[in-house]
């Protein structure tokens, strides 16, 4: 079972490398990253909370990370997720005239946190750094 979170650790880790690298691309080129992105998204947060349940699942067998703040690099991503939906909603609710923000921009920023989390998640339980 360990080896399954390993594994999709990476997946997880290369996931949120592309939830933010794509729009920022899609940033540079002055447009919007498109239908595509959204199912990114779902994928991405079906890996995140099956990471999470592997996790879980770990921990109840007795499987316990070394380092403590395993469990923030592990869970952190599904809180700001929650945040970046609460936040792509909000952000459509402009002042008269004013411009909302694009609802995928708040995901943007959430893939590359979520990215340093992962990434660190999988480092400690490698035991790197």
């Amino acid at each position: 079972m360990t080896e399954v979170h390993t594994w999709v650790g990476f997946s997880v880790v290369a996931l949120f490398a592309i939830g933010w690298l794509w729009p920022l691309g899609a940033w540079i080129a002055r447009r919007g990253p498109g239908e595509l992105y959204w199912r990114w998204l779902s994928v991405a947060q079906v890996a995140a909370g099956l990471q999470a349940l592997i996790g879980i699942v770990l921990l109840l067998i007795g499987r316990r990370p070394t380092e403590w703040l395993h469990y923030v690099y592990g869970f952190g991503p599904i809180v700001i997720l929650i945040i970046a939906h609460t936040l792509a909603r909000d952000l459509q609710k402009t002042q008269p005239g004013a411009k909302p923000i694009q609802p995928w921009v708040p995901f943007a920023f959430a893939a590359f946190i979520c990215f340093g989390l992962t990434l660190r998640g999988l480092m400690t339980g490698l035991g790197i750094g």
